[in-house]
């Protein structure tokens, strides 16, 4: 298999090309069967609107089955219905079969344990090097059976709706652009319970228009429509409902730090704030932990990734996290990112302030961003440059330059052989000034091909 497969949301590519191929998918579920299905022997899988959806399903159910593992098929469910279902359903794991907000023809699968989290690297690592090795026995005495319950999300639907009752908001009017995802009918149903006046974009799912210029990723629609219907806000998910983007009456998008401000600051005044702390990664505006600061919250930081911040969130007790591109976790009512619950309670936020969103956002004015990167011709150049004591030497400097004024990172990306430098502050003079002591040193480097700005 080579490379490492799995990131920190799962495995994804193009359908039909692999790693998302049926052969794949049938030798990951055979993995997971020896490795992690050995005690009930049962498993949970889930899926989006996307069209290679079934033809994935069937390998890995075919899989799990080969095994002698019963599946537990659920259908079109969101992600994040799925991670808080799981712990319920008397399964060794759960397989989410989706590539979230990309396009159609993209797929993925997240693999998911019996209490509802993400797998560890320890376990992913070990059934990537099962499948590598691709070597299993079958027995003719053991196979397992499927069963459909379509109807578990009844489940999740009466959770969810806690936050909001039934005429709770009454009064508002929302748009909701559904991405043609997973969340097409589970959306409009929750809102319509809650008495509020109900807009529905993009929830006329075909398999091929998930997330096609719609949703979290193309809010255009989104935004035009809640001008043209007067509606106090607007809500957009991707294709399996883990990522929200909100906007304000003007059609304004909020940015994600502004979001997990707003929850902070909504459990904080209710006193229901654990630990009195919220948890956002290194990418969030440094503006956001003054915010926080001034109001008595914590603001923690992890490691890019929802899945580090939900771990994060656990370590230090608190309720409420998230990344500033839309993943937002409340871990009273999920255990990852859950756009219906965001929404829910920011549109509950709302209605209780008697406010327009315009009024109550922007809570704070973000520092001054700055992103440049620079490209190497590979992965061993980029990281000797990293390493470079004259760039580390830079980086030092640049920290102590913008110390108490803003903050510099520096990051190797994941996935290019490009470097990142990002920095953050209030003097517009000072932000360039720093990134370029930094960033220019990359190009004295040995495989350097060009800078770029970014942000």
């Amino acid at each position: 298999m080579g490379a490492k497969l799995f990131g920190t949301d799962g495995v994804r590519g193009v359908a039909n090309v692999y790693p998302m191929t049926t052969q794949f998918a049938l030798n990951l579920a055979m993995a997971c069967a020896d490795l992690v299905a050995t005690s009930k022997k049962k498993v949970a899988i889930a899926k989006d609107t996307r069209i290679s959806g079934d033809m994935l399903e069937a390998a890995l159910i075919a899989g799990f089955t080969s095994k002698g593992v019963d599946v537990l098929r659920l259908g079109v469910i969101p992600t994040p219905a799925l991670t808080l279902l799981t712990p319920q359903l008397d399964v060794d794991m759960a397989v989410m079969i989706t590539a979230s907000h990309n396009p159609y023809h993209d797929n993925g699968i997240k693999l998911i344990a019996a209490n509802g989290d993400k797998f560890s690297d320890e376990i992913t690592a070990a059934i990537e090097a099962s499948v590598e090795v691709g070597e299993f026995s079958l027995d003719k005495d053991r196979i397992g059976k499927v069963v459909d319950d379509f109807d578990v999300i009844n489940l999740y639907n009466d959770m969810v709706s806690k936050i909001a009752e039934k005429d709770s908001l009454k009064g508002l009017k929302i748009v909701l652009d559904c991405a043609n995802g997973c969340f097409s009918k589970i959306m409009p149903s929750v809102f319509k319970n809650t008495g509020a006046e109900v807009v529905v974009l993009s929830n006329q799912p075909d398999g091929y228009n998930i997330n096609k210029d719609c949703g979290s990723q193309h809010i255009e629609n989104m935004s035009a429509k809640v001008k043209q219907n007067g509606a106090d806000i607007g809500i957009a998910c991707d294709g399996d409902g883990d990522r929200i983007i909100i906007c304000d009456e003007n059609g304004m998008r909020l940015d994600g730090d502004q979001i997990i401000a707003f929850l902070g600051q909504y459990y904080k005044n209710r006193g229901v704030l654990k630990s009195d702390t919220v948890v956002a990664t290194i990418l969030s505006n440094p503006a956001l932990d003054r915010f926080l600061k001034k109001i008595g919250v914590k603001c923690i930081r992890a490691a890019v990734g929802e899945r580090n911040v939900i771990v994060e969130m656990k370590n230090c007790g608190s309720n409420v996290g998230g990344e500033e591109s839309g993943h937002m976790v409340v871990s009273d009512y999920s255990k990852t990112g859950d756009a219906l619950v965001t929404a829910l309670v920011v549109a509950k936020g709302l209605k209780e302030s008697g406010k327009k969103m315009s009024e109550l956002f922007p809570l704070f004015s973000p520092m001054l961003k700055k992103r440049v990167d620079s490209r190497f011709d590979g992965r061993e150049n980029m990281l000797s440059a990293f390493e470079n004591p004259a760039f580390q030497a830079a980086i030092k400097a640049g920290e102590n330059e913008i110390s108490g004024k803003g903050k510099l990172l520096v990051r190797k990306s994941g996935t290019e052989p490009k470097i990142q430098v990002w920095v953050w502050g209030d003097d517009k003079t000072l932000v360039e000034k720093v990134n370029a002591r930094v960033s220019d040193v990359l190009s004295e480097f040995s495989g350097f091909v060009a800078q770029k700005d970014v942000l």
